[in-house]
């Protein structure tokens, strides 16, 4: 494994409106492979992830992705460089079919693993719903569809935001299935996720965010056992 962080996250100060601090100084070194980030609501962890993806500007700082800077550029640069997203909400187009969003976000090309049959090798079920719009499918089928989209632009990096919102629990196993699986392709994944067993079930380490800051890594393991440890990050008692 090189010294160089395949993700770095370096001092981040984000503002909304100019006047809501929501990051005050986020640093994290992702060194590949997959985490979480989680915390209590308002903690700033989507807002981390957008500022990541360049989706809202860093007023101070700097984001490097396999050493280049990445702070200043454009939504599609940045997605440009093999960063994946599958956002909060998932942002699908309504009117759009499910295979016209792979046509739509593909940038496969010779010796890349994942273009459209091979999301459908993954997702059966979207194969079957192909050409019926996204607003007619199911929320899981719609999750489905997010994580297909972002698996066509071939990531080096998936960052998922929340993927287990909405979800029935057969569902859910479903999709801490497909995490896996994508894991052993060699696809590095940064996680939101609020959900603490989740988060458990899908990754052996976790950056806990509080107040617009990284305040500690933790095993994800030893997080769940420590209950004083959850009490204080999180306020729950789960």
């Amino acid at each position: 494994m090189t010294d160089t962080p395949l993700l770095q996250v370096k001092d981040i100060h984000t503002y909304y409106d100019n006047t809501s601090h929501v990051l005050q100084g986020v640093s994290m070194d992702f060194m590949g492979g997959g985490y979480a980030i989680i915390g209590r609501n308002g903690m700033g962890k989507t807002t981390l992830v957008k500022t990541i993806m360049g989706l809202v500007p860093a007023k101070r700082g700097a984001i490097f992705f396999k050493g280049e800077d990445i702070t200043k550029l454009k939504p599609y640069e940045i997605g440009s460089r093999r960063i994946g997203y599958v956002p909060q909400g998932r942002d699908l187009f309504p009117s759009l079919s499910v295979h016209e969003h792979f046509l739509l976000a593909s940038r496969s090309g010779n010796g890349d693993l994942w273009d459209t049959e091979k999301v459908y090798e993954l997702f059966p079920r979207l194969k079957e719903r192909a050409k019926q719009g996204a607003a007619t499918l199911s929320g899981g089928e719609q999750q489905m569809l997010a994580i297909g989209r972002a698996l066509v632009t071939n990531p080096t990096l998936l960052i998922m935001d929340e993927p287990s919102e909405g979800l029935a629990p057969v569902i859910l196993e479903g999709l801490i299935e497909t995490y896996h699986s994508l894991m052993e392709t060699g696809i590095s994944i940064l996680l939101v996720e609020q959900n603490l067993h989740t988060a458990a079930a899908m990754v052996d380490e976790m950056y806990v965010m509080v107040a617009g800051k990284i305040v500690n890594k933790v095993n994800s393991q030893e997080f769940l056992k420590d209950k004083s440890m959850r009490e204080k990050y999180l306020g729950v008692k789960v």
